[in-house]
């Protein structure tokens, strides 16, 4: 039998990640002859190609489908078997964390982050999607790093951390010819709204809530997200129930105000996700660690 190091099981299960040899080499922190001498040496003891290049990256074989699960659990026995942490260094880092998140979180957390990561991790790059049905299994298998949002349906496999409490408001122009300071439930009722439609967002939360109270809001634009939500509402007339921090966020840059909802809407937290998998991982520990710091 071949000697085979871990090295390459780390290379193999990077390559499958990324789909791309120069960014797993980034990840890993190694030169990219390295891991294409690596793939090299995979390809050859497996006697398969393992990965072939596409318009779509570096595709698994069904060969590296199969195994992949395998060379996985083989690198957590040996991690396991270690008894030192390896040690992350932000600094001298060219790592690309792969963050899925919802468009709220986009304009409150992005920022915030990419200005410590200039101060703390300058080589350090973040790739952001957005949270779908799929996020739990691009988390299970190393898609995506983190996840950020409500996401109050995960199975056992994952880890959770309560970033901050969410309540809603509801944003109105400041222009708006009916309404001043104070919002009642007939104008809830009676003036038109724009609602969005998007997950992770504990804006469900809204509609349920407002139909058990037999509330029924008149609404007349749909979005699939909010990031046009405060523009819409500053230059018309409508009205949109939105999580606090996106109103706090959105109020300083556009024409509108924050008040009150006339109905007790229930709360939720925003979290911090990632499977158990990478939970003693230290590149993530630390990208956890300085997402968890900004919200302190």
């Amino acid at each position: 039998m071949k000697r085979f190091d871990l090295e390459l099981l780390l290379v193999f299960d990077e390559i499958y990640k990324t789909k791309n040899v120069t960014r797993a080499a980034d990840n890993l922190g190694l030169p990219q002859s390295t891991v294409s001498l690596g793939l090299a040496r995979l390809r050859e003891h497996f006697d398969d190609r393992l990965f072939s290049r596409t318009a779509k990256g570096m595709e698994p074989t069904p060969r590296a489908e199969n195994a992949i699960e395998d060379v996985r659990c083989a690198i957590q026995a040996v991690q396991h078997a270690l008894a030192d942490q390896p040690v992350f260094d932000p600094a001298g880092s060219t790592r690309e964390f792969r963050i899925c998140m919802t468009d709220i979180s986009e304009i409150v957390l992005v920022p915030r982050l990419l200005n410590y990561l200039r101060e703390h991790g300058p080589g350090i790059r973040v790739d952001i999607s957005k949270i779908s049905p799929d996020s739990p299994l691009e988390l299970a298998d190393g898609r995506v790093d983190l996840a950020v949002g409500f996401m109050p349906h995960l199975e056992a496999g994952f880890y959770q951390q309560v970033l901050f409490d969410q309540h809603f408001v509801c944003l109105v122009s400041n222009r708006h010819p009916r309404i001043q300071d104070k919002l009642s439930l007939e104008a809830l009722r009676r003036e038109d709204h724009v609602q969005v439609r998007s997950s992770g967002t504990g804006h469900a939360i809204v509609d349920k809530t407002l139909a058990r109270e037999g509330i029924e809001r008149r609404v007349v634009l749909q979005l699939p997200s909010f990031l046009g939500v405060a523009r819409i509402v500053a230059q018309t007339e409508l009205l949109a129930i939105v999580p606090y921090r996106y109103g706090a966020s959105m109020a300083g840059s556009e024409d509108i105000r924050m008040l009150p909802v006339p109905v007790e809407l229930p709360s939720f937290q925003v979290k911090q996700h990632w499977h158990e998998r990478y939970h003693a991982d230290a590149s993530n520990r630390w990208l956890r660690q300085a997402i968890a710091d900004l919200f302190a």
